[in-house]
């Protein structure tokens, strides 16, 4: 008899949660998004890539630039198609332009498209609608996930708002420009580490994303380290940002940072090695109620594990054999 897949066992009839990689990697130029596309492939997809046309592309040259992102979206070079774009803002007139090139040119292909400095959820829905327009006027079928930056205060004001509009499958909090629009309330310092984890401020923001986020299905996804070589402050901030405020996703603007922030946020390994075992026993068992270690499971556990391998798989942890001939083959 086969075996039920756990996709299949586990959330019939609705949503299930976004599985996708703890990191994500911002590369605006075509030699910095072809050698972002490199590594992701030397690594095997293990990261998301922003192809940038918001601050990647010269004034007076943003209808090249995104010809130049929906060419590199179609070639060899883009094989994991784990590659996403971010557009201008709503008070840029070339926003609109961004979207009539990329969602014709590389729409079927294309991982997802980030809005980024709201200042209101009716803007986000205006810039969702276009390009879900632009979809249907090139024939494609599919939704293409939106990710929206929060990092103005109206953003934040209506942040419940903006994370149950369709399509969104992230929230990225961006904190350099939510610093820069308290007019100096928050200091500079708390651009970095322990400052920006620290400040009352800076803490109600990232919190109350974090919980929009997750009450609807959708993603947090935490801001950069500026520090750029210092591999330890970068693992030290996205292992803070997810033990400590909930964050399931971090930003890398240097390479180097990508390895630092797959480590910190994956799981932990020994858990990891128990939700195997415990998948393994519920698929013999046909998804019914099992007990492992003396403790009792069921499928609100089950969910929990199997999100829990998906994302440790993601961020390059090994799994044993048997699990991946099962859910991964």
């Amino acid at each position: 008899m086969a075996l039920t897949h756990p996709q299949s066992a586990l959330f019939a009839g609705e949503k299930p949660f976004p599985i996708i990689p703890a990191c994500e990697h911002f590369a605006g130029s075509e030699k910095l998004i072809t050698k972002a596309l490199e590594l992701q492939n030397k690594l095997g997809g293990l990261f998301d890539i922003t192809m940038d046309c918001e601050d990647g592309a010269q004034t007076g040259k943003e209808k090249e630039h995104a010809e130049m992102i929906v060419r590199i979206q179609n070639s060899e070079l883009n094989k994991h198609k784990m590659s996403g774009v971010r557009i201008h803002d709503y008070t840029n007139p070339h926003w609109k332009g961004d979207v009539d090139i990329i969602v014709p040119g590389a729409g079927n292909v294309i991982a997802y498209i980030t809005i980024p400095k709201p200042t209101k959820a009716s803007q986000v829905k205006e810039q969702i609608t276009y390009i879900q327009e632009a979809c249907k006027k090139a024939g494609i079928k599919r939704e293409i996930p939106i990710h929206v930056l929060i990092e103005t205060h109206g953003a934040l004001a209506e942040v419940f708002e903006i994370a149950a509009l369709p399509w969104l499958q992230v929230l990225d909090f961006g904190l350099m420009d939510f610093i820069s629009g308290h007019h100096g309330a928050i200091p500079a310092s708390c651009m970095k580490s322990p400052g920006q984890f620290d400040h009352e401020l800076l803490r109600r923001g990232k919190a109350n994303l974090v919980a929009a986020a997750l009450m609807n299905g959708v993603i947090p996804a935490h801001n950069v380290t500026l520090d750029l070589k210092n591999i330890y402050q970068t693992y030290a901030d996205a292992k803070r940002a997810h033990d400590e405020f909930g964050f399931l996703r971090m930003w890398s603007i240097y390479p180097a940072q990508i390895q630092s922030i797959l480590d910190a946020m994956a799981p932990n390994f020994a858990e990891t090695q128990t939700a195997c075992d415990i998948l393994i026993k519920a698929q013999d068992a046909e998804w019914g109620p099992i007990q492992h270690d003396g403790d009792l499971h069921d499928r609100a556990t089950y969910r929990y594990f199997w999100e829990l391998v998906q994302r440790a798989k993601l961020t390059g942890q090994k799994l044993p054999e048997e699990v991946e001939k099962r859910f991964f083959a």
